[in-house]
């Protein structure tokens, strides 16, 4: 990889197209060759994957991308970012510039259809911290042809993406990865590799898609139920999903339909489990859009 991006290059760039990074927009921005080419390398790329990647910002991982993927999707919120990319690109990147495509658009609206040429195989970004989990499970419902990905989010974020049942920060987003991908711990980044300084460390997380852990229970009921469970983590199933069954016997009877002690916490609770659980859903429970 040639042509990235160091302190200098991102803050010339940055003065150049007047941007200033807002915490409105979650904008930190990576200046540090090392870590783009560590999250490129851990990402495990093939020549045939399709790379998306979200708020590609000034293009510090953009430019390790392309060299490596076959096509890159950079998804951009801010306009001005946006409109810059592909100059940054044809700049630093050589002919692999020509394997970029720049779409001015939120990645929490974008669909499969605005992706469809050539359709993404793997999400490799730096996600804003403030939208980093919808946007993930947004994209992980909504383009099936994404297998892997590694993100960059808050360390935060990241503990609760790949925790596991028992633990503390055990929770909604766990559970909802956990339908979709196994997901794992990839490394710890500092904050002196991003521009302006968070004043938190950052996390990545790996993540293989693998068929949903049911087929005989659509995905917004589970959902609903995890929802639910998690609403009042202190209250055991039976009062959590009083209000989701109907009552608290009827959440009770489908808990031990399902197997599930109606004493339980959902912490405690595998993503299998919440999969029971809905498929044992009383009739008039309701379901999430």
């Amino acid at each position: 990889m040639t042509g990235l991006l160091g302190p200098a290059e991102i803050r010339e760039l940055a003065a150049r197209l007047g941007v200033n990074p807002t915490k409105k927009l979650g904008q930190n921005f990576v200046h540090d060759p090392n870590t783009v080419r560590r999250i490129v390398t851990t990402a495990g790329l093939t020549p045939d994957d399709v790379a998306l990647e979200v708020g590609p910002g000034l293009g510090s991982l953009t430019l390790a991308l392309l060299p490596v993927a076959a096509h890159v999707h950079a998804v951009e919120i801010d306009p001005v970012l946006a409109g810059a990319l592909p100059q940054t690109a044809a700049a630093h990147a050589g002919p692999a510039a020509a394997r970029l495509t720049v779409h001015r658009a939120d990645a929490l609206r974008i669909t499969a259809d605005a992706l469809a040429d050539p359709p993404p195989t793997a999400l490799v970004a730096n996600l804003p911290y403030n939208v980093a989990v919808p946007v993930v499970l947004h994209l992980l419902a909504g383009l099936p042809t994404l297998r892997h990905g590694l993100v960059m989010v808050q360390k935060e974020v990241a503990d609760r993406l790949v925790a596991g049942p028992g633990s503390k920060v055990y929770g909604i987003p766990s559970v909802k990865l956990a339908w979709y991908a196994r997901s794992r711990a990839a490394g710890r980044v500092p904050p002196n590799v991003f521009w302006p300084v968070p004043n938190v460390d950052s996390g990545l997380v790996a993540f293989t898609r693998r068929e949903p852990p049911r087929d005989d229970v659509p995905r917004q009921a589970v959902f609903a139920v995890v929802d639910a469970a998690f609403a009042q983590r202190r209250k055991t199933l039976r009062a959590a999903l009083a209000g989701w069954a109907g009552g608290p016997d009827r959440a009770a009877a489908a808990l031990t339909a399902a197997g599930v002690d109606p004493g339980a916490r959902g912490e405690s609770l595998t993503v299998e489990q919440f999969a029971a659980i809905a498929a044992s859903a009383p009739t008039a429970a309701p379901v999430a859009q």
